[in-house]
């Protein structure tokens, strides 16, 4: 049931006025996101609207549009389902991942200023203190942060909006590996902050391709709930 895998306080009501439908689709795929809503549950119209305040029409018109971009299964006569990603989805999503964060990892490299690699450090230290703290949620959204800015700090906007179509699905998969990658990830980090400070664009791609490639390795060797 939908109320056993919502941790309490999880979802707000939504204010209003202001684009409902919107809202409430940004909502939906906020819980997916983070896996508040796990792969496989049943999204069931009446409890996701009772958590969220509103009718069902617009729940009705989110989940429809969730099902169009591959974030929920529509089973006729079953109801709405979150997906359940494949290895190969997970695989060539995140092998996609790596080419274009490795160039932005080049392109920060032979770009970024001393404020640009403060924001990094800053960011690298967000994400250092979520994992002694063992804030899973904290680990992610830091960590989506600072691949953001190495995207931003790369300065190429055709660049930053494809990686910003796979961002989601990047945390989406990211989450269930962040507590294993731990530690690690943010040593890494801190390697690709030397290397960006250095100026080395061929460190700091390589040093990007292996982190993400370590990822999509962690991802593929994790334990199945």
């Amino acid at each position: 049931m939908l109320s056993r895998g919502l941790p309490q306080g999880a979802v707000p009501k939504l204010e209003r006025p202001g684009p409902l439908r919107e809202r409430v689709y940004e909502a939906l795929l906020e819980l997916i996101t983070t896996r508040a809503l796990r792969p496989g549950q049943h999204l069931v119209e009446s409890e996701l609207a009772g958590h969220l305040g509103v009718s069902r029409q617009p729940v009705r018109e989110a989940l429809q549009r969730l099902n169009t971009e591959g974030w929920v299964d529509l089973r006729p006569a079953q109801g709405a389902f979150v997906h359940e990603p494949t290895e190969e989805e997970a695989d060539q999503l995140l092998t996609v991942r790596t080419l274009l964060e490795a160039e932005a990892a080049r392109l920060a490299a032979a770009g970024a200023d001393e404020s640009g690699v403060t924001a990094l450090e800053d960011l690298c230290a967000k994400g250092e203190r979520a994992v002694l703290d063992d804030d899973v949620d904290g680990a992610v959204a830091a960590n989506a942060e600072f691949h953001a800015k190495v995207m931003e700090l790369a300065g190429n906007a055709v660049l930053s909006e494809l990686a910003a179509q796979v961002d989601r699905r990047v945390r989406w998969y990211y989450t269930p590996v962040a507590r294993q990658r731990g530690k690690q990830s943010w040593i890494e980090h801190r390697e690709l902050i030397a290397a960006i400070t250095a100026g080395d664009e061929h460190g700091a791609t390589a040093v990007m391709r292996a982190h993400t490639e370590h990822t999509r390795r962690t991802y593929h060797d994790r334990e199945r709930p």
